[in-house]
C-alpha cells in the first residue's frame, strides 16, 4: 500500500484486539452478551430499575481489567509504534473501555464508548479514575452527593462520546483502519463510509475473519491481531 508519509491515519479498535489479551468479547460465541441481557445490565433504564445489579457488573469487568495477568499484546504495541513513528497524525478511535491501548503507550485516543476505570457523576458530571468496585453508596469526590456516582461507560441509548471530533478526524483522513470489529455496532461500523464518502482516504479491514461491512473496504487482511497488525504496520513504516 502506497500512502503520503504526512497523510492522516485514522484506526478503529474493536473487542477483537483485547481479546488476545484475555478479555471476553462481546456478540462472539460464548461473548459476553451470551451471558448476561443488555438490558438488564446495559441501558440507562437498567440503571435506574436495578442499580445495584448494574454496579455488580461493572465492577466483575472492571476487576478483569485490573487482573495481574492482563497485558497489552503486539497488536496494541503496534498501533503505539505507528503513532510514535509515522510522520503524519495518527488517532486511534477505540470501543473498547480497557486500558490497554495506554498501556502499550497509545497517546492520541478516544475512548468512544468510555472507559471503565473511571467513574462519573450524574449530579455535578465530575469524570474521575476509579480502580475500586463502585455502588449506591458512592460518594462522588467532587460534590459529595451520595449514590450518584456512575460507570463513565456509555450505554445502549446514550451517545457516543467526542462523535465531532471523531468525524473531523474521518473526513481528513489518508488512510482509515478497522481492526477486531463485528461490524454490527453504529455508530462505529459507518465510519468506513464517512471516509468513503469522503473520498479522501483508502480503507483497510484487519480482522480475524471479514466483518458485516467487509465490503465496504478497498483492501482487507485476515487472521490474528498479533500477527497481522504487527505485519501492516511495518509495511506502512517500511514505505513510508
Amino acid at each position: 500500500m502506497k500512502l503520503d508519509r504526512n497523510a492522516s491515519i485514522v484506526i478503529l479498535t474493536g473487542a477483537g484486539i483485547s481479546k488476545e489479551s484475555g478479555l471476553d468479547t462481546f456478540r462472539d460465541e460464548g461473548g459476553v452478551w451470551s451471558k448476561v441481557r443488555i438490558e438488564d445490565v446495559a441501558t440507562p433504564d437498567a440503571y435506574i430499575a436495578n442499580p445495584d445489579r448494574v454496579h455488580e457488573f461493572y465492577n466483575m469487568r472492571r476487576a478483569a481489567v485490573l487482573d495481574d495477568s492482563l497485558h497489552p499484546n503486539a497488536a496494541h504495541a503496534a498501533l503505539a509504534e505507528l503513532e510514535q513513528h509515522w510522520p503524519g497524525n495518527v488517532l486511534v478511535v477505540t470501543q473498547n473501555v480497557d486500558d490497554l491501548h495506554e498501556r502499550a503507550g497509545s497517546e492520541n485516543l478516544i475512548h468512544m464508548h468510555g472507559e471503565l476505570l473511571k467513574s462519573r457523576c450524574t449530579a455535578c458530571g465530575d469524570i474521575s479514575d476509579c480502580r475500586q468496585d463502585l455502588s449506591v453508596n458512592s460518594v462522588c469526590d467532587a460534590c459529595h452527593a451520595t449514590g450518584t456516582v456512575r460507570p463513565h461507560i456509555v450505554w445502549f441509548g446514550e451517545m457516543p462520546m467526542q462523535m465531532d471530533d471523531i468525524h473531523d478526524a474521518l473526513a481528513d483522513a489518508g488512510l482509515f483502519i478497522s481492526i477486531g470489529t463485528s461490524g454490527n455496532v453504529y455508530p462505529a461500523a459507518g465510519f468506513v463510509d464517512v471516509v468513503r464518502v469522503a473520498g479522501t482516504g483508502q480503507t483497510v479491514e484487519l480482522n480475524l475473519e471479514p466483518s458485516s461491512g467487509a465490503t465496504h473496504f478497498d483492501d482487507s487482511r485476515y487472521g490474528p491481531a498479533t500477527e497481522i497488525v504487527p505485519a501492516f504496520v511495518r509495511t506502512l513504516l517500511e514505505n513510508a
